[in-house]
């Protein structure tokens, strides 16, 4: 046998040298690309108080058009809003690539936004309808798409666990601006120093600065997920390459409505969605008429967010102890309970009502995050195997690959339905609360007794009963939003 020949005779011998071993990036790194990931959460969360609370006055004051001519704008373009995030979501998927979406959807969001805060004084009614849909099509494309590619880049559970808490960490860092900034940039510059003896000047001046300050905030954090996000995971598996990644528009659309999990879940969030929106809808009453302490609304409020975004990091810890469900039902126990108390507070309970509003954001850190992390799991088609911490050991095996593959396809659906759930939550709360209080006698501003029982009643009483009934079906359905049956 010639030295040629040695070679390849050891070669069918001796078995392979295995190829060195990937460190994983340190856990700096990996942190990093978390937080790039969540950065757009800030600026996109950021948009919508100002679109939501601040528009209908701005514009009534500026352009003199009628509240009811404005209520019918208004509530035309957000039912187009929400019908049509099932259909951005099927487009997404059919689109490809996520980040291109993003990309697309952000000039669309930065020239509605600015437009929508300019009202001019001509053509007025048209220049609202066309910023409000610009503004909305640009919100909710990046929205869907941002959500789909977070569960699309998270190797597991766990992964996908943290890249949802940091986009929601962001986000509510941006609600707080954005209740904050309209207020402090609408102060009368004095010598150069816009914050000099703080001379008000109107939430309009405030909010015309808050548009130019806006658009270089949103490129500047949109470059950042998009440069130095987590890249994608990326399958070998042949049965993944034999199947089409991006399914026909409408079964893209139909899928995740044929997917029990996501039904269940879908069915939760709805439930605890409206228990969250109505106090939302009712605590400037509350505060103002139970409490009588308007002047510390904007305070409370604060409070609530901020401990919104600082307990974040204990509800994802606990969910990795005791599973996501079983942390979002104690989450919803705990707002609960905050409920109770604060249907036993009367005037003057200021430093009371802010504990509560410490337990009660603290359980919003919890509503933002599980659930949504829950759904990056089934958009995703991974599920859990053993437990919670890792579900790579399912990877790609044949007809379960497949079943992967083809929800992967579809995770834009399955986010436009969950949006679509999300603006409904917020219209559902209004039209259920305000017209029973209005059944019941009450009236702001008048002290009556009744009237402030009813408020109470409706304002605590309501999302202890939703809260109950969507933890009771949360625990009824725990193993099968987790995936392990």
């Amino acid at each position: 046998m010639s030295a040629t020949e040695l070679p390849a005779v050891a070669a069918t011998v001796l078995p392979p040298r295995p190829a060195p071993a990937i460190a994983p990036p340190p856990s700096w790194r990996a942190w990093s690309r978390r937080l790039a990931y969540g950065a757009l959460g800030l600026p996109l969360a950021m948009a919508a108080l100002p679109i939501y609370v601040h528009a209908p006055r701005l514009w009534a004051e500026a352009t003199g058009l009628s509240l009811a001519v404005l209520g019918v704008v208004l509530l035309a373009a957000r039912l187009c809003d929400a019908v049509i995030d099932p259909l951005l979501g099927a487009w997404s998927d059919r689109a490809g690539r996520r980040q291109g979406l993003i990309l697309l959807a952000l000039p669309f969001l930065a020239a509605g936004f600015f437009a929508l805060l300019h009202p001019p004084p001509q053509f007025a009614l048209l220049w609202l309808l066309l910023s409000l849909l610009t503004t909305y099509f640009g919100f909710s494309l990046a929205s869907i798409a941002y959500q789909a590619w977070g569960a699309e880049i998270g190797r597991d559970a766990s992964e996908r666990t943290r890249l949802v808490a940091c986009r929601e960490g962001f986000g509510l860092v941006g609600v707080v601006l954005a209740a904050v900034l309209p207020t402090l940039l609408g102060t009368s510059p004095a010598n150069g120093n816009p914050l000099a003896d703080g001379a008000p000047t109107g939430l309009a001046a405030g909010l015309a600065t808050l548009a130019w300050i806006y658009p270089p905030l949103l490129a500047a954090l949109g470059a950042v997920t998009l440069l130095a996000s987590p890249t994608r995971v990326a399958h070998t598996n042949h049965a993944l390459h034999s199947l089409p990644r991006r399914p026909p528009f409408w079964q893209g659309l139909r899928q995740p409505l044929a997917d029990a999990r996501f039904r269940r879940l879908l069915g939760v969030f709805v439930v605890n969605g409206v228990a969250a929106a109505l106090p939302a809808t009712l605590v400037l009453f509350f505060v103002a008429d139970v409490l009588q302490a308007a002047r510390w609304s904007g305070a409370f409020l604060a409070l609530y967010f901020i401990a919104g975004v600082v307990f974040l990091p204990l509800w994802v810890a606990l969910s990795r102890r005791i599973g996501r469900v079983a942390a979002w039902v104690s989450a919803m126990l705990l707002a609960c309970l905050s409920f109770v108390w604060a249907s036993l507070l009367g005037p003057g309970d200021v430093l009371s009502f802010g504990v509560i509003c410490l337990l009660s954001g603290a359980a919003l850190g919890a509503d933002l995050t599980l659930p949504a992390a829950l759904l990056a799991d089934i958009s995703a088609g991974r599920v859990p195997v053993a437990g919670y911490a890792d579900d790579t050991a399912n990877a790609d095996d044949g007809d379960n690959a497949a079943q992967r593959c083809a929800s992967e396809s579809s995770a834009g659906g399955y986010f436009g339905w969950w949006n679509l759930v999300s603006k409904l939550n917020l219209a559902l709360a209004a039209g259920l609360s305000l017209p029973l209080l209005d059944v019941v006698g009450y009236r702001p501003e008048v002290n009556e007794a009744g009237a402030v029982a009813a408020l109470v009643a409706v304002y605590c009483g309501l999302p202890i009963v939703f809260k109950t009934v969507a933890a009771a079906l949360a625990w009824r359905w725990r193993r099968q939003l987790e995936g392990f049956s």
